[in-house]
């Protein structure tokens, strides 16, 4: 590497021009020497701006400026002409047009050094406009640039975003990636037209640009936007990602949320691809929450990233192997006091990582569409358990099994059941009503008219239909007009806090137990955990609950157990019992 003698070092520092003097040392460029008016010109003090020019020679580049700055560097460098070019370089007050002049100098010893010098000529932005019309100078590069919204695309974000976040490290700050997403842009485009699709798009870009100056930002795949900024606190980018929000939803033509954000805070020694990769995967933790803005990545997330991976590859050998198992739990009749019901609810006992609760395998299954497979598994494993009851001499109470609105946009629901009924020749046992389908409330809500087709089949061909969750926020009266359901279940967050708000919960739940009795749909409150909810209930005329109260979900070896030890069950409703109270309640 040539090395200037100290006092033309100090002499080219001082002149009063943008220079840099390079050294090609094996395909590389090697900045030796750079000058004061260059360090002015980048806003870098010398250490800085030579490490910046080492690494990260393109970052402030215009995209459609990229391509043809480095042909002619390379042709520079390989002899076949000079070096002149004018490019848009990226300030933080917007675009400055730069032109860039070069020559080879041979120095004293015979080495080559390239003597490259830079001027600000954004003064004659007019001029230099008219010039670039003319002869094309300032052509769009599609391989670098978005051509609907103008920013950088993902090959620009491949080549150069480790540039950018190099400059933040020089310039002393850590950097950040945010990767963002559009909320129900395929619902804006079908609501819209794709023309105001387009429009929303560059509105967005327009936000984020004010919302991050002098950021980076660049265009993803489809509606997606990636930005590389420098780190400034969780409140400080919720509030900017909030602030933009607010603007797209006063400026879009019609109803949008705007965008949701992944953000990752680099750490040392991270990746741009690592801090990408937590950033993508930090938006997906938000999942259809329409209430989250942003999510901040943690290690936390990486944990649940792999849990979520384990689930989806071990779905289908969890349920060949048996490792998802039914528990049953009671359902009482407030009246007697005896169960009436039994609900079958899915447990994953995995050989790796033991118990893995619903609440974490059921949202992974919905979000891969794979709880169809769940559902009709666990219809098969009730279907399989009735001869045992039956050589045990227990009671066949109904079941009542949960079923997700997706499983009817995957296979015929009614189809399946009546297929697994005949395959395991229930018809002996039990009637097709001992198979109860719960659906939550927001399924039938959001339902197609398929979806809603399929549920009167299940009505006709004899299944029992429940309604799930009602009163989980969701609610609204119509399906009591609207739907032919022979019970609606309470969501069991009524029933907590009964006594707040001046007793708002026990006047909801009487109202709509009585809205219920006088249609001739049946009433299940769920969350009963003490004595004195079991007697509000009664008082109020619900006909049954469920909770810990009275049951606990348990496998059916443990109920077979227990009778082998001479330990007898709860009162359990025959079916005599079951119609006699069903008469009486449609005579009250």
């Amino acid at each position: 590497m040539y090395i200037f003698p100290e006092e033309v070092r100090r002499a080219y520092e001082a002149l009063p021009i943008a220079l840099v003097f390079d050294q090609y040392i094996d395909g590389r460029v090697v900045p030796l020497l750079v000058s004061d008016s260059f360090c002015e010109l980048v806003g870098m003090d010398r250490a800085k701006a030579i490490e910046w020019f080492t690494r990260s020679q393109y970052d402030r580049l215009h995209p459609d400026d990229v391509g043809n700055v480095a042909r002619v560097s390379q042709s520079f460098i390989e002899r076949q002409s000079g070096y002149d070019v004018v490019f848009r370089s990226r300030h933080e007050d917007g675009y400055h047009f730069i032109h860039a002049v070069g020559r080879w100098q041979t120095m004293p010893d015979g080495t080559q050094l390239a003597a490259l010098v830079y001027s600000d000529v954004s003064d004659s932005k007019e001029e230099i406009l008219k010039l670039a019309e003319k002869y094309h100078i300032f052509q769009e590069d599609r391989f670098y640039t978005d051509p609907l919204t103008r920013l950088p695309n993902l090959n620009y974000f491949t080549e150069f975003a480790d540039e950018h976040v190099h400059t933040l490290r020089v310039d002393g700050k850590a950097p950040m990636l945010l990767y963002t997403d559009v909320n129900s842009m395929r619902f804006y485009n079908n609501q819209y037209g794709f023309t105001q699709g387009d429009e929303l798009l560059k509105l967005i870009v327009r936000e984020l640009k004010r919302a991050f100056p002098g950021a980076l930002i660049m265009r993803g795949t489809e509606v997606h936007f990636i930005i590389i900024d420098a780190w400034d606190g969780r409140e400080s980018v919720a509030r900017r990602i909030g602030d933009v929000n607010e603007q797209i939803r006063r400026g879009a033509l019609g109803n949008t949320t705007g965008i949701q954000a992944g953000i990752c805070a680099f750490e040392d020694g991270m990746e741009t691809s690592e801090a990408f990769d937590h950033a993508r995967n930090a938006l997906k933790q938000i999942g259809n929450d329409l209430n989250e803005m942003c999510h901040f990545y943690s290690h936390d997330d990486d944990i649940h990233y792999w849990n979520q991976r384990y689930i989806v590859e071990n779905f289908d050998k969890a349920l060949s192997e048996g490792w998802i198992k039914i528990y049953y739990q009671g359902i009482t009749r407030l009246e007697t006091g005896k169960t009436t019901v039994h609900e079958a609810l899915a447990r994953w006992v995995d050989p790796v990582l033991g118990i893995i609760a619903p609440n974490e395998f059921i949202p992974v299954l919905e979000k891969y569409h794979l709880l169809y497979k769940l559902d009709l598994y666990m219809v098969e494993q009730v279907c399989k358990d009735i001869p045992v009851r039956v050589e045990a001499g227990l009671l066949l109470l109904p079941v009542s099994i949960n079923f997700s609105g997706q499983d009817f946009d995957y296979v015929d629901v009614p189809k399946e059941l009546n297929r697994l009924y005949e395959q395991y020749g229930i018809a002996q046992y039990v009637g097709k009503d001992y198979f109860i389908v719960e659906i939550t409330e927001q399924d039938v809500a959001s339902g197609t008219e398929p979806f809603h087709e399929q549920l009167r089949r299940l009505r006709r061909d004899g299944y029992k239909l429940w309604l799930d969750d009602f009163g989980s926020g969701y609610s609204s009266l119509n399906v009591f007009s609207r739907y032919d359901f022979n019970l609606i279940k309470f969501d069991m967050e009524l029933l907590k806090n009964l006594d707040d708000h001046n007793g708002a919960n026990r006047r909801i739940i009487k109202a709509m137990i009585g809205v219920a009795r006088e249609l001739g749909i049946h009433t299940l409150v769920e969350g009963m955990e003490t004595e004195a909810q079991r007697q509000f209930l009664k008082e109020v005329g619900c006909e049954l609950a469920q909770g810990y109260l009275f049951h606990r979900p348990e496998p059916l070896d443990a109920i077979l157990y227990r009778r082998s030890k001479g330990h007898k069950s709860g009162p359990c409703e025959t079916p005599e019992e079951r119609e006699m109270q069903f008469q009486q309640w449609i005579r009250m």
